[in-house]
């Protein structure tokens, strides 16, 4: 017999609210009151209320700043006009005296301090009027949009939940308001021409001359969401288990297969989580597109590869899930949001498993030719589970189930560790029976749901269900991030039976699954457990051919490409090379080399059409080599470069990488004349304990060995044709999308020259959204013998262009001196963009140069630069420039337009188009860089 949880014995907070919507001010007009009821032992001087209606109010909220973290610029530069705020008017108690209130944590939560307090077991009765102004809906869902549609979530004062401490959570868009559930009635006024749907109960719809009444009310829910349209496009589905109401839309599919897909899937529900409580369920739209099928599934219509019963069925179970747990589950949702996370995606699995079983992961696209031969394009439906959540963990960005909310990384609290949480529940279902897990979980929503309820409730339910020991899964899968890696070490064969040594290669004390394979069919399949570090274990031989660790994928392992072991001889075992046009997902039963076309491109070589060859497959891993050999149809002779890196994270924080790298070029530098690079390499990495901080430390050490040959008709080489350069470098870099730092100390020592140099650049967006640029530069020759050559700027600090001797820029005609090519900037070292005299150039002694600018309308900056330049034997010589500059996107496609510089009035000088200058990058990474750093 299962106890209640302790909160259904507790009287309810009760919550009257009157409320008129104004749709010309987008203003809620709310009286509301509230009857505090103390269910705790303590005394109550103060109470807390959630206000995340106003989280929207100002560029410091904590809703502001997580977009921050995110590159979301768009909460910090909108106008006052599109925020959303509330406006406390008055706050009495029940004998109309003043209460006194103040903001708290993140502006959006309310302490009211109380006239008398509230003894444990009495109430009090609060009297608020306020106005709630609503957000556009550009930020999150929620607010109005220019359609007249409204959603509205969160949007009055609830309670904040306490058991003996306040748990104060401000709004970061993350879904997870916690509050204590209450007894609400709401009587809503809004405007004629709307339809109105809610998560409530609607008792009531009324019109009148100037508009329409509804009157909501729930029981032992937590707050009041309300979606008005000026279409009616919501439909009340009637299912022998529960009453929804929807929106969800898919197209080619009929109303009558969405009623026959919605019966099926409520059944489903109801047979193995249980009855849902309330008189309906609302699944809208709006809720999917906040946690949408992630992947292939959001391709555009056209092409998606799904079929539309399949499609429509995940989107609408996805959704209905989600919205059931959050509304009769009362977890604490910041701090144990995973349960729900696994229940729900659990019976995702479930449901693909007993209706969809063949469907594969790329659905129709998997039998195109061309793609099928993909491993991907084999990949079950449900193996995207193990597989995004090992996105993040091959790159060390995993975090246990157990990490709060709000200090995920976006994938991880979007993607990553939603499905790495119902994957633990699939894992432990194959473990101890899939039985004793689905009745463990109907046991608990049966006994839990409408109450507050912690992780522990769920652990005591699955340890009594099973007499197998489970504690690991609590302690290690839930509670840590450690991996799980197992192999297959050696296998000894006796006629009747194989003795097989497994080792764990992390260490993380968990169950491993054996199968035995023939003819890839399973004949055979066992679990062993308490494998600390080696374990012998014995099988009977039952015509096996092959041994595979996890081969139904069930456990999120590490690394599975040394999880077989072949029976069938030595030659046998050797994995076979496969070669795949693009890359795949990982093939463990094979050597994978990928290959694709490449081409590149500068002026001396023309387009340089090549084929990279690599072995780095979708998930990261620890060895790569990347190799593009290309052909210089200009040159009329092979070019390309190459790599080999092996990565090893240490840990999790502090010093967390080390990269050890080798790696060549050769391309032409001018006609006829070729430099190859060949550049052996160390870097280590620092990052904080915050995953979410996008800062990070590097110290790389690298030895840079040129070697040039030059055209026989062309001038002697003016510097040494061949040279090394040992280059140590320190940065710290913090690219915040409102405060942006980053800074390097580089030094450098070659055979005729030691230097030092210091750059660091910040960048400042302040709150009336003008951005501000600085960027520092200086530059030290220790020592300097190359004054002697013929060419004695080679390798000194350049103000404009720098000579790139380490030929590290991405230079499309690296030695141009005229043309639109030397136009080119990188900014590097001195950073100006006038060019400025010969004389002023380039310093062989030392340099120091200031760059800012200013946005005066959007993308639209004025610069200026300032510096000194210092040669040897000469007079130290100030320079400047300024202008316009168009910064169209950051570091990745700028022009600049000098005005005035040392040169005079440059606007004004003949041939000024030659005086333009910008950046452009044409590197795919790079760019796609700027569309991954929200998720990573």
């Amino acid at each position: 017999m299962f106890l209640l949880a302790s909160g259904m014995s507790f009287a309810q907070h009760t919550n009257t609210i009157t409320a008129s919507l104004d749709a010309e001010t987008k203003e809620i007009s709310v009286q509301q009151e509230f009857i505090y009821e103390n269910n705790s032992d303590k005394i109550l001087t103060v109470l807390y209320f959630n206000d995340w209606a106003h989280a929207y109010s100002n560029k410091n909220t904590g809703l502001a700043k997580r977009f921050a973290e995110e590159f979301k610029r768009s909460l910090h530069l909108a106008k006052d006009s599109e925020r959303g705020y509330t406006t406390i008017l008055s706050a009495v108690d029940d004998n109309y005296r003043g209460l006194r209130w103040k903001r708290t944590t993140g502006d959006d939560i309310i302490r009211i301090e109380l006239n008398a307090p509230i003894l444990p077991g009495e109430s009090a009765q609060l009297f608020l009027t306020y106005t709630v102004k609503l957000p556009e809906n550009k930020f999150t869902p929620y607010g109005y949009n220019k359609k007249n549609d409204y959603y509205l979530k969160d949007w009055y004062l609830t309670p904040a939940f306490f058991d003996g401490a306040w748990h104060l959570y401000s709004n970061k868009n993350l879904e997870d308001l916690y509050t204590a559930v209450t007894a609400t009635t709401v009587n809503f006024t809004f405007p004629k021409g709307l339809y109105l749907v809610s998560n409530f109960e609607v008792l009531g719809n009324s019109q009148f001359s100037n508009g329409q009444l509804a009157q909501l009310a729930a029981n032992r829910q937590k707050s009041c969401e309300i979606i008005l349209t000026p279409q009616k496009r919501f439909v009340t589905h009637v299912t022998p288990d529960m009453t929804v109401i929807t929106d969800i839309e898919t197209s080619k599919y009929g109303e009558i297969e969405k009623g026959l897909s919605i019966n099926r899937i409520t059944r489903f529900i109801t047979d193995n989580l249980g009855e849902f409580p309330h008189s309906h369920l609302l699944v809208s739209e709006i809720d999917y597109n906040k946690n949408p099928l992630y992947g292939i599934n959001q391709l555009p219509s056209f092409i998606r590869p799904y079929e539309e019963q399949f499609q429509y069925e995940m989107k609408f179970l996805k959704t209905a899930l989600i919205n059931i747990l959050e509304e009769t589950l009362f977890l604490d949702p910041r701090k144990e949001q995973w349960l729900s996370d696994a229940i729900a995606n659990y019976l995702m699995i479930g449901y693909v498993e007993e209706y969809y079983p063949d469907q594969k992961l790329l659905g129709k696209l998997s039998k195109i030719w061309g793609l099928r031969s993909f491993n991907l394009a084999k990949m079950d439906f449900n193996e995207q589970y193990p597989f995004l959540y090992m996105l993040t963990a091959r790159q060390n960005l995993d975090q246990p189930l157990l990490t709060s909310n709000d200090s995920l990384i976006k994938f991880n609290q979007k993607i990553a560790n939603k499905y790495k949480a119902g994957l633990g529940l699939a894992y432990l279902a194959s473990y101890v029976g899939k039985d004793k897990v689905d009745k463990g979980i109907k046991t608990f929503y049966k006994h839990y749901k409408l109450s507050q309820v912690k992780t522990l409730d769920f652990e005591s339910i699955l340890k009594r269900m099973t007499d197998v020991d489970i504690d690991w899964f609590f302690k290690d899968y839930v509670s840590t991030d450690r991996k799980i890696d197992f192999k297959i070490k050696k296998v000894e064969k006796t006629e009747d039976s194989l003795y097989v040594t497994l080792k764990n290669k992390k260490g993380t004390n968990v169950p491993i699954s054996l199968f035995g394979l023939r003819n890839d069919s399973v004949v055979s399949k066992y679990w062993f457990s308490d494998i600390e570090t080696e374990k012998k274990v014995v099988i009977p031989r039952n015509g096996e051919k092959r041994l595979v660790l996890n081969y139904d994928q069930k456990i999120p392992e590490f690394n599975q490409r040394d999880n077989w072991k072949s029976l069938g001889g030595f030659l046998s075992g050797n994995k076979k090379l496969k070669f795949t046009f693009f890359r795949d997902s990982e093939n463990p039963y094979y050597n994978q080399v990928f290959y694709v076309p490449v081409l590149n491109f500068n002026i001396y070589d023309g387009w340089t059409p090549g084929m990279r060859l690599y072995n780095k497959t979708l998930l990261e891993r620890p060895f790569v080599y990347d190799f593009a050999p290309s052909y210089s149809f200009r040159e009329k002779s092979l070019v390309g470069s190459g790599r080999l890196n092996y990565r090893k994270y240490l840990s999790k924080s502090g010093l967390y990488v080390a990269n050890y790298g080798l790696s060549g070029s050769t391309y032409h530098f001018q006609k006829n004349s070729r430099y190859s690079k060949i550049t052996p390499s160390l870097t280590f990495g620092w990052r904080p304990d915050n995953l979410i901080s996008n800062k990070r430390e590097f110290l790389s050490l690298r030895y840079v060995n040129v070697l040039r040959d030059k055209d026989e008709n062309l001038a002697d080489f003016q510097t040494p044709p061949d040279y090394g350069v040992l280059n140590v470098r320190y940065t710290n870099h913090d690219p915040g999308i409102i405060n942006y730092l980053s800074w390097f100390v580089d030094a450098q020592h070659a055979d005729d020259f030691s230097k030092l140099a210091l750059e660091l650049e910040y960048r400042k967006l302040f709150e009336n959204n003008r951005q501000f640029n600085f960027r520092f530069f200086a530059g030290k020759f220790l020592r300097n013998k190359t004054t002697d050559y013929a060419d004695p700027d080679y390798f000194s600090f350049a103000l404009d262009r720098p000579t790139d001797y380490l030929f590290d820029y991405g230079y499309l005609g690296r030695s141009e001196n005229s043309g639109i090519y030397s136009q080119q900037i990188i900014i590097a070292e001195g950073g100006f963009k006038s060019f400025l005299p010969q004389r002023y150039r380039y310093a062989n002694d030392w340099m120091a140069t200031v760059n800012t600018s200013v946005n005066l309308w959007r993308w639209i900056e004025v610069y200026g630069d300032l510096g000194y330049v210092k040669n040897k034997g000469v007079s130290g010589k100030l320079v400047y420039d300024s202008g316009v500059r168009l910064n169209l996107l950051t570091d990745y496609f700028e022009l600049y337009f000098p005005f005035h510089s040392n040169n005079g009035w440059e606007i004004s000088q003949p041939n000024y188009g030659e005086k333009i200058r910008f950046i452009v990058t044409v590197s795919p990474r790079t760019l796609i860089g700027l569309f991954t750093r929200k998720w990573f």
